[in-house]
């Protein structure tokens, strides 16, 4: 059933415009999560290859690529994002399939994808410097350039989302790129190796290398020729990732774990709040960098709240990806022990509500009842730690003061969202929370591609999305001419 939706290799490697062969000569195994059945072979990528796709990039800057104006890269780019959605339900079946994420969701990722593409296409233009007011005899302006070759370790949970914006943004710039996708989940990354042919991209402009982290990973984020590195993943491997690259002094956007609290105050519409408070939670089985783990609830509507979530909870269905129900599997019996070793530590609390599992599931596949604790204590370690599954926490506060304090007791800050009516409370805790992005009434925002994303603390730094993006993956040169 994939084979018949997939119209490119998926064990090899895109280098310099062409599909070849990995020096190793050696496969991984793609598992579908829902059944635990083998769905591909992919490459195990080392460092011969990955110097071949930094020197592919490299070449491609002094040539076919850097010579192309901004207004052409944006025609490239808006291409990519047509044909990108001419296969929308092909590349929603392939991610749904490979990631275990529900259709439904699938869909809305493809759609994002080219969103990024159409969105960066547009901007490419748009990114102008500025004159200096200065000496009398002097005329000083600004310059963005690309930084030249950069490389993208992009994750399992979103891979089209995230090559979305990175990779939109670096070649918005006039960066070349190097792609190191998940090796648990990268049909639809390498999809884009070979649409980025159909559209007229130029040979080196997008490298597209799987493999193990431990060898095409670290071979690329040490490469000496790599100019700026962008990682979305785990704090652990951020923090070795930040270091390796400081050995050459290259830049690095990071975009880490999230314990993103929603605050629900007294005056909150709990109804309109319902949905978010628990699809923030569960979406893609909890395996988001910014989902809502934690729900703080003011005391004067804990009751209510709890009723209310519990009885949705409970209507929660697992199944298979393909049957687009609430929840799919998680991506790997790993992940899966990990998300039980947490619950290990919640036998001292009530769990207040699950879903179910619908009938027949695989026995192979790698499923996990979405779970709902109540009055949990802010500093217990399943509303400390990141779980990256489909566990939430319910929080109860004091007041105002006892929000803020709590919502901002983890080291991570990434999402935050505020429940209430008061305008004033709402710029007020808006100001106080540590957190990249925060949403008042809502969450998320539709996951709108023009609002800049990224944390702060173990969250990460720098930002994606948006035109801040397009400033993080290019450097500002000043000009100062003296007058004759």
């Amino acid at each position: 059933m994939l084979t018949e939706n997939l119209w490119y290799p998926t064990d090899k490697i895109f280098v310099n415009g062409k599909w070849k062969d990995c020096h190793s000569e050696k496969k991984l195994s793609l598992e579908n999560p829902s059944n635990g059945e083998i769905i591909a072979k992919i490459t195990d990528a080392d460092e011969r290859d990955i110097d071949e796709a930094v020197n592919s990039a490299s070449k491609a800057l002094r040539s076919s690529w850097g010579n192309l104006s901004a207004t052409e890269r944006g025609r490239l780019l808006l291409k990519l994002s047509e044909l990108v959605k001419n296969r929308l339900d092909k590349l929603a079946f392939i991610e749904s399939i490979d990631v275990g994420k529900p259709l439904k969701q699938a869909k809305n990722d493809a759609i994002a994808l080219a969103r990024y593409f159409e969105f960066y296409g547009g901007a490419c233009d748009k990114i102008m410097g500025e004159t200096i007011p200065y000496l009398k005899d002097y005329t000083v302006y600004t310059l963005r350039e690309p930084h030249g070759v950069t490389g993208h370790i992009i994750p399992w949970n979103y891979p089209m989302q995230i090559i979305g914006r990175t990779l939109g943004a670096s070649l918005a710039m006039g960066n070349a790129c190097v792609l190191k996708p998940s090796e648990e989940a990268c049909l639809t990354a390498l999809a884009i190796g070979e649409l980025a042919t159909e559209a007229g991209f130029p040979e080196g402009s997008i490298n597209i290398v799987p493999g193990l982290g431990k060898k095409a990973g670290k071979s690329l984020i040490s490469h000496p020729n790599i100019d700026h590195i962008s990682f979305t993943g785990s704090v652990e491997i951020g923090k070795i990732i930040q270091s390796e690259a400081a050995k050459n002094l290259v830049p690095v956007t990071l975009e880490l774990g999230g314990k993103s609290p929603q605050i629900v105050f007294e005056d909150a519409n709990i109804d309109k709040a319902l949905p978010f408070l628990i699809n923030a939670g569960i979406q893609n089985a909890g395996q988001t960098c910014s989902a809502s783990s934690r729900i703080l609830v003011s005391k004067k509507i804990y009751s209510e709240v709890i009723e209310k979530m519990s009885s949705s909870y409970s209507k929660l269905k697992v199944d298979q990806a393909l049957e687009d129900k609430d929840l799919g599997p998680v991506i790997s019996n790993r992940q899966k022990k990990v998300i039980q070793n947490y619950l290990n530590f919640s036998k001292d609390l009530e769990c207040i509500a699950e879903g179910h599992f619908n009938s027949n599931l695989p026995k192979k596949g790698h499923y996990v009842l979405p779970k709902l604790y109540g009055n949990v204590k802010y500093s217990h370690k399943l509303a400390q730690e990141e779980i990256f599954g489909p566990i939430q926490v319910i929080i109860p506060f004091e007041d105002e003061e006892d929000a803020i304090k709590i919502a901002n007791s983890t080291k991570y800050g990434l999402v935050a969202s505020i429940w209430t009516l008061d305008g004033a409370r709402q710029m007020r805790v808006a100001k106080a929370i540590k957190s990249g992005q925060v949403f008042i009434n809502n969450y998320g925002a539709g996951g709108g591609v023009e609002l800049p994303f990224g944390g702060s603390g173990y969250s990460g730094h720098g930002r994606e999305k948006g035109f801040e993006a397009l400033y993080g993956f290019s450097t500002l040169k000043t000009i100062a001419a003296m007058h004759e």
